[in-house]
């Protein structure tokens, strides 16, 4: 099995459980560096898949809540190569898929065959790029799928249906369904149109279907889960991290 097929049988695993998969995500190095492999874990415990965001200082697709998280770890050092590091310290004691959420600026400067190759060495499955077009991403996607890693594509409300089928065909791992158009941590719920749209990204993708952005809570992810294979939660956790609470009891309050 491919790095990236891993990520769809977790998901799908999951799914098979009769459950939703959950898809956590945090910042790497929030709120403490020295915390992050420990939060790594605890996380790991609950999760399908973990997502780990690079800090970048310009996170353009972040609300408040994750740019703060951002700010704070780039001022504490946290950079690519220190979250590479970290894994490899503890390779193989990460049981589920590991995917790093990152704007292209610091995969850039790392090199993309570097990266690849970085990527495979530490059990990360999988990018989301956010600032990425499709159009723009041939020279990455070449270079991590030469590795087995998957670039997995964004859709949003606002994606025509021709661009929708592409991007569901060229996505691996997961197809990730924003489920606004804005930018993510926001508190005013769930759109009241989420399934019609969650159900057409879903009628055209091969992959799971995984939906991010503004889900906070065990009801938001039942209602997901209904169309949807997962659900990812960002904001909120990262919030639960800020608090010093623990991320392992907070995400099983959502299960």
């Amino acid at each position: 099995m491919q790095p990236h097929e891993s990520i769809s049988a977790a998901i799908e695993a999951a799914k098979a459980e009769g459950r939703t998969g959950l898809v956590p995500f945090f910042t790497a190095g929030y709120p403490e560096p020295a915390e992050f492999l420990n939060t790594l874990r605890a996380i790991a415990e609950v999760g399908d898949v973990v997502e780990i965001g690079v800090p970048f200082s310009d996170p353009m697709a972040d609300g408040m809540t994750i740019q703060r998280s951002s700010f704070v770890a780039i001022q504490k050092g946290v950079t690519l190569k220190w979250i590479f590091d970290q894994l490899e310290s503890i390779k193989g004691e990460i049981k589920i898929p590991i995917v790093f959420m990152s704007y292209l600026n610091p995969l850039l400067a790392f090199g993309f065959e570097a990266l690849a190759q970085r990527a495979l060495d530490t059990g990360v499955c999988g990018f989301i790029v956010p600032d990425l077009p499709f159009e723009e991403s041939g020279e990455i996607r070449h270079a991590l799928e030469q590795k087995g890693i998957g670039l997995i594509q964004l859709v949003t409300p606002a994606t025509p249906a021709e661009r929708l089928k592409l991007l569901a065909r060229e996505s691996r791992g997961f197809l990730y369904a924003v489920t606004i158009t804005g930018i993510t941590g926001g508190d005013s719920g769930l759109p009241a149109d989420l399934a019609g749209y969650l159900d057409s990204v879903s009628e055209v993708s091969t992959l799971p279907v995984c939906a991010g952005f503004g889900i906070r809570s065990a009801e938001d992810i039942v209602n997901v889960g209904k169309h949807a294979a997962g659900a990812i939660v960002g904001s909120a956790l990262v919030e639960v991290l800020e608090q010093g609470a623990d991320p392992a009891i907070f995400l099983r309050q959502l299960r």
